[in-house]
């Protein structure tokens, strides 16, 4: 393009963008109107504020777009105008789809194009002039599209993150009210947090120890959606963790075979921990509570926990678990040296728990382990003088403490052997 036609094709691009912009309080309102009439998720019954923030949006987004016509302004060196960003930030807290938004700017861009040449054929240039502004204009309107569209998709995400974190942050202050507050009665806690009180609950934990345990401990709805078919009330307590309840009117089961199923299925590093099923407002608590104290035990035992603790299960060692200092002092005084972390006492604490649990019968307790009755006799004797004391002795005690071996694991076991050899010789 020569000088002489360039020059001809900047005059015309700012004339015609000149007139254009004089028109602008007619040209917006016809734009408005044809974007909500076209994009329904873009109509906002009974709300001036949103319907004024569309029309501040398109009224800028013309203006910025016509000075940069009218100007020769570079379109990388454009920002998004205030009112366009604030209406994308509007949309992601109303959760329109961005799509709908991208849709505006599009058809937007097919309407300005249409205005731009009808005022255009006004003029009496060359046809040469005429294409050459036509391609100039559309190339500008298209670079200026995608710039601004790029950007309010990550103003519109950005929002819409957080946004989301503000109102489940919300979600979990109104649940830690009904937790904490002992004094709520049902109609209350109903009210606070949209959510019935008057069934059976079942109380969950869900935690991660994976780099990305956000998403990951989010994901954890899903698991127990599938392998319940009940949709938890769920809140984020802290990045790592997740307070859940499934609920049901008379009844409430939780099948740990079927969430192992569903979390192996997602290849899901998350640990549960559950309460048991209680009714109302006071089991809502309760259950939580229990939820808590069997994640308690799961995370004493560290690494090596089941993937899903059941508080029923591990009562006694939860009790045991809110102190470890003292636990783990007690444990010793009763296995003595039957307490190491080794694997030749952990087979030993493994037969003497199962000869306990069977009513001290050697013959099952020999079937349950696959071994001869005089394996187990000799495993018994081995324990015996590791302990320093019968089996029978303290009976209650010892099994107590095999329990919270077997639970809590390196946190009450004895991991110096002197200290062993010191308590056995007292």
């Amino acid at each position: 393009m020569g000088e002489g036609v360039a020059a001809a094709v900047a005059g015309l691009v700012a004339v015609v963008a000149r007139e254009i912009e004089s028109e602008l309080g007619v040209r917006t309102p016809e734009m408005v109107g044809n974007l909500i009439e076209m994009i329904p998720a873009l109509r906002t019954d009974n709300d001036d504020d949103i319907r004024e923030l569309l029309v501040a949006s398109v009224s800028s987004n013309l203006a910025t777009g016509l000075h940069i016509l009218e100007h020769n302004i570079p379109v990388d060196q454009v920002e998004v105008p205030a009112a366009a960003a604030y209406y994308a930030r509007r949309l992601a807290q109303r959760d329109v789809p961005v799509e709908a938004l991208l849709r505006a700017y599009r058809l937007g861009q097919s309407l300005f194009l249409q205005w731009w040449l009808h005022v255009m054929e006004r003029h009496q240039v060359r046809h040469s002039i005429l294409i050459a502004a036509s391609k100039h204009t559309a190339y500008v309107t298209a670079s200026y599209i995608d710039r601004i569209c790029e950007n309010l998709t990550a103003i519109y995400s950005e929002e819409r993150a957080l946004w989301a974190q503000r109102a489940s942050a919300s979600r979990a202050a109104q649940v830690r009210t009904v937790l904490l507050d002992e004094e709520l009665d049902r109609a209350t806690a109903e009210a606070i947090t949209g959510y019935r009180m008057d069934g059976v609950h079942v109380g969950l934990v869900a935690w991660s120890t994976s780099v990305d345990s956000g998403n990951e401990v989010e994901s954890a709805v899903h698991v127990i959606t599938e392998a319940t078919g009940l949709r938890p009330l769920a809140v984020l307590a802290d990045d790592r963790t997740m307070w859940a309840w499934l609920s049901g009117l008379s009844s409430v089961t939780v099948e740990v075979a079927a969430l192992s199923v569903a979390l192996a299925r997602r290849g899901s590093e998350i640990r549960l921990a559950l309460g048991s099923p209680s009714r109302g407002l006071v089991g809502f608590r309760a259950s939580h509570h229990e939820a808590l104290c069997a994640q308690r035990v799961a995370n004493a035992r560290g690494d090596d926990c089941a993937q899903i603790t059941v508080f029923s299960e591990v009562v006694l060692s939860a009790f045991l678990a809110r102190d470890l200092r003292a636990a783990r002092h007690w444990v010793a005084a009763v296995l003595g040296s039957l307490a190491i972390d080794d694997d030749a006492m952990a087979e030993l604490r493994r037969t003497v728990l199962l000869f306990l649990r069977t009513g001290s019968c050697l013959t099952e307790a020999a079937g349950c382990l696959n071994l001869h009755k005089n394996t187990v006799r000799y495993r018994l004797r081995k324990a015996e003088d590791a302990r320093g004391a019968p089996v029978s002795e303290r009976r209650l005690d010892l099994e107590l403490a095999l329990m919270a071996c077997l639970h809590l694991g390196p946190a009450v076991l004895i991991q110096d052997r002197s200290v062993a050899r010191r308590r056995r010789s007292r």
